[in-house]
């Protein structure tokens, strides 16, 4: 089960107010360059690929400022488990291990990482969803849509190289391949303006200081 686009529109903008950040439009252009891969794709359903990306960091609503990666995938999750959005909830959970079970060599130190390593390790192969939103969260920004290599740069920009990175952007360009071959082009023919925004070079974002 998951929410209308409209709905889930209006969850980013009650996030937005929650949390104002650029991560509300980067969810935004992740469900647009969802939609527009899914609508490419035989037997996938392009609004909800859309809908998807929307909510994928939905997580991020539920603190002031910068949320890490653990925090979010987990927040996500729950709030989209009490919405009773059980197809949203496991793309939070998804979207940001692309080698699912095996980033999990390590023994999680807090309660929701161990929470996230027991569902990622008991939810099986990932989809296609869970590949698409995978695959986008890679190829948008707040600013518009750019090429993997100047996403993987801005990430490494704000967090700096952890140790598995370079595995997660080889599935991502594996992933880029396997849905080129089923469109019959490339992922960057349906992302608006990519070759104007990938060189474009904002400065790292950094969150607000919350006076309250």
């Amino acid at each position: 089960m998951f929410p209308s686009v409209k709905e889930a529109l209006e969850e980013l903008e009650i996030a937005r107010n929650l949390n104002p950040g650029p991560w509300v439009d980067h969810s935004i252009n992740v469900g647009l360059a969802a939609r527009n891969i899914a609508e490419k794709i035989p037997d996938m359903d392009s609004e909800k690929a859309y809908i998807f990306g929307l909510l994928h960091d939905i997580g991020r609503r539920c603190k002031f400022g910068f949320v890490d990666i653990p925090t979010h995938v987990y927040e996500g999750y729950k709030y989209c488990m009490e919405k009773g959005w059980n197809e949203p909830s496991r793309i939070c959970m998804t979207h940001s291990y692309l080698r699912m079970q095996e980033e999990f060599s390590y023994e999680p130190e807090t309660e929701h990482e161990k929470a996230i390593r027991d569902y990622i390790m008991n939810c099986g192969e990932p989809d296609d969803y869970d590949k698409l939103i995978q695959l986008c969260d890679s190829l948008a920004t707040d600013y518009g849509f750019v090429i993997l290599e100047k996403r993987f740069v801005d990430v490494t920009r704000r967090y700096g190289i952890m140790e598995g990175y370079i595995k997660g952007w080889e599935i991502a360009f594996k992933i880029k391949e396997d849905f080129e071959e089923r469109m019959g082009c490339s992922i960057y023919d349906v992302l608006p303006n990519i070759g104007i925004t990938t060189l474009l070079c904002p400065k790292p974002w950094k969150p607000p200081v919350n006076s309250n």
